[in-house]
């Protein structure tokens, strides 16, 4: 079983038996991480909602820390004090040590999106950070069909994968088109649990979304998020 509390916007810690996995920290409590378990904290771009520097405060005194970052965040906005803690990772770049295995996915905005697994494989975890469907009104068609392609074919290293949980946007400020990453995420990769993300505190668009996918086969996956410090409790497949 793993530990799911999700801290705000784009911001997810993860525990399993292990070790703690804490993704894209902007806002929110962040919960007191355990001293016997290392963690591994992830940022997937520079972003001022998926990165705060705030996180080196609250994790300098963990003995077994680690800071895998996307390589567009500089180092110079990394403590000196953290540089030999940190890995930056550019897509399609893979690192791993004795607790994860991570590879990292080109975005379609800014950095990566990273595929974790943990445990000796036994979870597998996907965080998109902001690789999506980004189709906005507004935008002449041609670039709206060029992000589709890009999303899809930035998918790609997925396939054939078995993910555990999947952390996606799903923003209201796409309007019509809010649903078109998760839906194609949940169509393709089937995770077996889909917790949405980026909704910018607005958690009825996940609401609309269970009213709008009534006959979806992947409803019952999608984990219904209403507010900042919430804990779901993530069952193994056949446990």
């Amino acid at each position: 079983m793993i530990k799911i509390t999700y801290i705000g916007h784009s911001g997810f810690m993860v525990e399993t038996k292990s070790c703690q996995i804490l993704f894209d920290y902007y806002v929110g409590e962040l919960p007191m991480p355990a001293g016997d378990k290392p963690l591994y904290v992830f940022a997937s771009h520079r972003h001022g909602d998926h990165y705060n520097p705030e996180i080196f405060s609250l994790t300098r005194t963990l003995p077994q820390v680690r800071y895998i970052f996307s390589r567009d965040i500089w180092r110079s906005r990394v403590p000196e004090w953290a540089w030999n803690k940190l890995i930056q990772l550019k897509p399609r770049q893979e690192w791993q040590d004795e607790e994860i295995h991570v590879l990292a996915l080109k975005s379609t905005d800014e950095g990566v999106a990273f595929l974790v697994e943990a445990g000796d494989g036994t979870w597998t975890l996907y965080h998109a950070g902001d690789l999506n469907d980004w189709r906005w009104e507004g935008e002449p068609e041609g670039w709206n069909q060029q992000m589709q392609v890009n999303y899809r074919k930035n998918l790609e290293p997925l396939s054939g994968k078995t993910i555990d949980a999947a952390f996606l946007p799903l923003d209201p400020r796409q309007e019509k088109d809010y649903c078109l990453g998760m839906d194609y995420f949940l169509e393709n990769f089937h995770p077996r649990k889909a917790y949405p993300m980026h909704c910018w505190e607005n958690y009825n668009i996940i609401d609309r979304w269970l009213e709008e996918h009534s006959d979806s086969p992947y409803r019952d996956r999608v984990v219904k998020i209403s507010r900042r410090g919430e804990v779901f409790m993530q069952k193994e497949e056949n446990s």
